[in-house]
């Protein structure tokens, strides 16, 4: 059975080896401009090339975002960027804006061209429209049901891909005003403030009596704050439908989401490619439970089986078991016995750690002890990116993710 592709977030270079590491086949990123997450991090052309080594080495693909929705000043220096992207090798652009996929074709012809999901593309007359324009790959708005997703990969000769995971928008495919409207920072232009997540109260002055159906406490209410999408219980329907990718949001997200999102959706995918077996209950909650650990809201199936009330956060709830990101391996000592570790999160002995092993799940970790650089014995990791030494008697890999378990 063919697999369809993972694709992982890389919102800067230590996520794409995260990515690439823990499950990913391909990544998608973006470089310092033409980007839609322009607080993403994000990567510098060197970053690219370095990127890209690393990637191909483990017969990985890269994939650069260039989905800004275009003013007339941002075509100047295009050229001359796209140009760059295709001399140093990435495997293809993400666009969404027709005149910038003209000038791809122009300047990086040999760049294959996924359509960006901002493009909305809702019908497979429209997914026709953009392979006739010399697009490979489209990535279907998110609004769109099973059956119509099936409808289009069905009608349309163009590879398909899809967001089974991460945050949604609550405008259409993303095209929304209310961030520019509210903060002056544009979503069209990579910089959403995320006013949908806020806070709001209801009022309306003239039509008294007629009352929107929302629960609210004394701190309001989150009408706009839609869920979590997560379709890993779906994967057996949409690897039959012929889905060529499945795409995961969270450029902005931490490497312990990356990490958490790939091994997860790698396990799912080659199990039913394995054995074409549906799923069994105990083995969504594992999975559910993992990814959860990580997520920021509840979760939802999206439109994937129509119109739903669960749609949406508006109490805000909070997730419990979530894991806290303390740190990253960056060396084993193996004559000392010692891990190296990069602190994201104070932590320190006695505490109910784990760590994550690229391709070889979560395991428990003792930790008894610790000490600085210089040999000395400390009782926390306190300060940002401090590196840390902390026993162990078994080899630990690179870039393995130090967490927290969740309470």
């Amino acid at each position: 059975m063919r697999r369809p592709e993972l694709v992982l977030p890389a919102g800067d270079l230590e996520k794409l080896k995260t990515a690439c590491l823990f499950g990913a086949d391909a990544v998608y990123l973006g470089g310092k401009e033409y980007s839609l997450r322009a607080y993403a991090g994000n990567l510098s052309m060197p970053q690219i090339e370095e990127g890209l080594e690393f990637a191909h080495a483990r017969q990985k693909k890269v994939y650069t975002a260039v989905n800004v929705l275009a003013r007339n000043h941002d075509l100047v220096q295009l050229p001359g960027y796209l140009q760059q992207l295709a001399a140093v090798g990435v495997d293809g652009l993400i666009i969404s804006d027709p005149g910038v996929m003209k000038i791809a074709s122009r300047y990086a012809p040999q760049l294959p061209v996924t359509i960006s999901t901002q493009a909305s593309v809702s019908n497979y007359e429209t997914a026709r429209f953009y392979s006739e324009l010399g697009a490979k790959r489209i990535v279907l708005a998110r609004e769109l049901s099973l059956e119509e997703i099936i409808e289009i990969k069905s009608k349309a000769e163009v590879e398909i891909e899809i967001f089974v995971h991460g945050a949604m928008c609550v405008s259409y495919s993303g095209r929304c005003l209310l961030s520019y409207y509210m903060a002056g920072r544009s979503g069209n232009r990579g910089e959403c403030a995320h006013p949908c997540r806020y806070s709001y109260t209801l009022m309306e002055e003239k039509r008294a009596g007629e009352y929107f159906p929302i629960h609210e406490d004394e701190k309001g209410t989150y009408i706009l704050n839609s869920r979590d999408l997560c379709l890993i219980e779906y994967i057996p329907q949409l690897i039959e439908a012929g889905i060529d990718a499945f795409k995961v949001e969270g450029r902005m997200k931490s490497p312990l989401y990356v990490a958490s999102a790939a091994s997860t959706y790698r396990s799912a995918i080659d199990q039913y490619a394995a054995d074409g077996c549906e799923f069994t209950e105990e083995e969504i909650n594992t999975w559910v439970n993992e990814l959860s650990s990580t997520a920021t809201r509840p979760f939802t199936n999206g439109f994937l089986e129509g119109e739903s009330p669960l749609l949406q956060d508006i109490n805000k709830n909070t997730q419990h078991m979530r894991v806290d990101f303390c740190g990253i391996v960056k060396d084993y000592d193996s004559k000392r016995k010692m891990l190296e570790i990069e602190q994201r999160a104070n932590f320190g002995p006695g505490e109910d750690m784990e760590i994550m092993l690229p391709g070889q799940g979560v395991k428990k970790l003792e930790i008894y002890s610790m000490y600085d650089k210089e040999g000395q014995e400390i009782d926390r990791a306190r300060h940002p990116r401090q590196r840390v030494l902390i026993p162990s008697s078994e080899p630990v890999p690179e870039s393995s993710i130090l967490r927290r378990a969740g309470a």
